[in-house]
């Protein structure tokens, strides 16, 4: 669709969610604070009630999420970032590390290896935003830590056929916004974290933790040398604290954020599980991609299809006239053209990543309907004109 041809009068069919945040995501469809009145609130978290609430979370999880059944699965403190701290922490150190950073947060982790954990031994594999390293020179007899998908760049990794089955090194994998949208291949998989907030839609401060046995036993058998915070402790006298895999948490939780989690992994289960979660999330994607290929003002900024997210689906303005402009004003632009959409009440929170190329990042998981993503195209085309009519 050539820009002089999108017509400038508003469109009338509006989203009716206009939620597109990449974190905390969109509430699944029909949701609202009634689906809350069964919380278990003012009653210890140790209760019995309420140790069965965390235990249903964990295996209602489980269950949707297709994990092996001598895998582990547990909810910790400080959201996916407290997560991977902890998995970092407690088991890197034993043998070297390989590093994929090609967006912030992976770069973060990157940081973390060797300026706060100070590791020696590290090989650090970078890209910039919308590509990724090369998988094939990664190593996986030595530990890998890489992210499944990056939130802020919306690159994914196609796959997992990088990674040996007879590898002698772990796999530590940032997940947070790629479980329940994406397939993950258990069997490649050591340490994956993540947090409700994601593709869930559920509230924060939360994370989750899944353990293979070979994680298991790195745990139990290697002891770091440096201090760790209780909250990051998963072992005691040298055996895994299998309590916090049953519902017994390291610090207190959150009965309401529990309650609200619940009630998303009900909602997945009573349209058909992983799968449907899955296809709701790759149509999405589909629905734009079909408008990309017909309209000549926006682009990915993923051009490779294969490692383009579902999820976090990053977009870049690519019109003649935006091009022209400085760095400095096709980022003014950009950010004019998100608050246009926030102020018409048609799409919230749709501007890239800080640290990204500007433009825009619009969440496409599975709590996301298509419908609203098919709507916010075509005020995305009449936003478009109206910055670049007014110069």
């Amino acid at each position: 669709m050539q820009t002089q041809d999108i017509i400038a009068q508003k469109p009338t069919i509006r989203p009716q969610n206009p939620n597109f945040s990449s974190g905390p995501c969109s509430k699944r469809p029909g949701w609202s604070l009634e689906n809350l009145k069964d919380a278990t609130l003012g009653r210890s978290h140790r209760s019995k009630l309420g140790k069965g609430k965390l235990h249903q979370v964990i295996e209602l999880s489980k269950e949707i999420l297709q994990v092996p059944s001598d895998y582990r699965l547990g909810i910790v403190p400080a959201s996916d970032t407290g997560a991977f701290e902890m998995a970092m922490w407690t088991m890197l150190g034993e043998r070297g590390v390989d590093v994929l950073a090609w967006e912030s947060f992976s770069q973060g982790w990157l940081t973390d290896v060797v300026k706060q954990l100070k590791l020696q031994d590290v090989n650090a594999y970078k890209a910039d935003y919308g590509q990724i390293p090369e998988l094939g020179v990664v190593n996986t007899d030595r530990d890998v830590v890489f992210a499944w998908n990056g939130t802020t760049s919306g690159v994914r990794v196609p796959n997992g056929d990088w990674i040996k089955d007879d590898r002698q090194g772990l796999t530590l994998c940032d997940a947070t916004s790629a479980v329940y949208a994406m397939d993950i291949p258990w069997h490649k998989i050591d340490v994956l974290t993540y947090s409700w907030q994601k593709v869930m839609g559920g509230e924060a401060a939360h994370g989750v933790i899944v353990l293979s046995p070979r994680a298991v036993a790195r745990l139990e058998s290697y002891t770091p040398d440096r201090p760790l915070p209780k909250i990051f402790r998963l072992t005691k006298g040298g055996k895994l604290i299998e309590g916090i895999f049953q519902g017994s948490t390291i610090n207190t939780p959150s009965m309401l954020c529990v309650e609200d989690a619940l009630d998303g992994l009900n909602w997945a289960k009573s349209i058909g599980g992983l799968n449907s979660l899955i296809e709701r999330s790759q149509k999405n994607l589909q629905v734009l991609e079909s408008w990309v290929a017909k309209t000549d003002w926006i682009d990915f900024l993923v051009a490779d299809k294969s490692i383009r997210s579902n999820t976090s689906i990053c977009l870049i303005i690519v019109d003649s006239w935006y091009k022209s402009l400085s760095k400095e004003e096709q980022a003014a632009k950009a950010k004019e053209l998100v608050s246009l959409m926030d102020k018409e009440g048609v799409a919230y929170d749709i501007g890239a990543y800080r640290d990204a190329p500007s433009g825009l990042r619009i969440w496409g998981g599975a709590t996301v309907d298509s419908k609203d993503m098919e709507a916010l195209t075509q005020w995305l085309n009449w936003g478009f004109a109206t910055i670049k009519k007014n110069g």
